[in-house]
């Protein structure tokens, strides 16, 4: 499902942001799912627990304070790089080269960055999958974030700082409705990436769409087509 804009409803637009995962490469890929196992498997290393025991916990790390990375570091003073490093040792194989996708963002007037929870290097290897790396300006990533995790609201204030953004000239791509709260606060225009399969199964019920989000402006299935329609 896909609402297209019109061109002028992002004529204002100069600073693009996307989130990576399910955002940049669709739902259906599941390259997360790798990560997932990779960070279940770490939290049962570390706390001798079950896969069902860990994968809980990390659950309700993820679900508490935004990632299970942050949940580790308040609860058990991991080292978060050792964690990244274990967490993103995945197959990029599962991306394929989308072409359309790097002209479209290639495309877009003004500047554009990858916004994620992850690390500069999973977010590097899936884009340069992708084939669409180096049509971006720069990656803010949780290390940038000091491990404070979207969507935390110190984080956007973080990161839009840095980068000297003008919300009032900006749009946030996501696939997590409660992390485009903060941007839609802020003024930027909000896009939500959904999955293309009607039927998908979320983990948890607040990582769905619902008509009480409004402060989503506009939701899509198909990231190209959405940017395709500004051109």
């Amino acid at each position: 499902m896909t609402n297209l804009p019109t061109k002028t409803d992002f004529s204002h637009v100069r600073d693009w942001v996307f989130d990576l995962d399910n955002t940049l490469y669709p739902h259906h890929v599941d390259l997360f799912a790798q990560i997932d196992r990779n960070m279940t498997a770490y939290v049962s290393a570390l706390l001798d627990l079950s896969r069902e025991e860990a994968r809980a916990l990390q659950k309700r790390y993820y679900h508490d304070h935004g990632t299970t990375l942050k949940g580790l570091m308040i609860h058990h003073g991991i080292d978060p790089l050792d964690f990244l490093e274990k967490a993103h040792a995945i197959d990029y194989g599962v991306l394929s080269p989308d072409p359309d996708l790097g002209e479209a963002i290639r495309a877009l007037p003004g500047r554009k960055f990858i916004f994620t929870n992850g690390s500069v290097k999973h977010a590097e290897m899936a884009a340069r999958a992708l084939g669409i790396f180096d049509h971006f300006d720069d990656v803010f990533d949780i290390v940038a974030a000091e491990y404070v995790p979207k969507p935390a609201g110190a984080t956007y204030d973080k990161f839009m700082a840095l980068h000297r953004v003008d919300t009032l000239h900006a749009v946030m791509f996501e696939d997590l409705p409660r992390n485009l709260l903060v941007p839609k606060a802020l003024g930027m225009k909000t896009v939500l990436l959904t999955p293309r399969d009607a039927g998908h199964e979320f983990a948890d019920a607040w990582e769905k769409h619902s008509q009480e989000d409004i402060h989503i402006d506009y939701t899509t299935s198909d990231l190209t087509a959405f940017l395709n329609a500004l051109r």
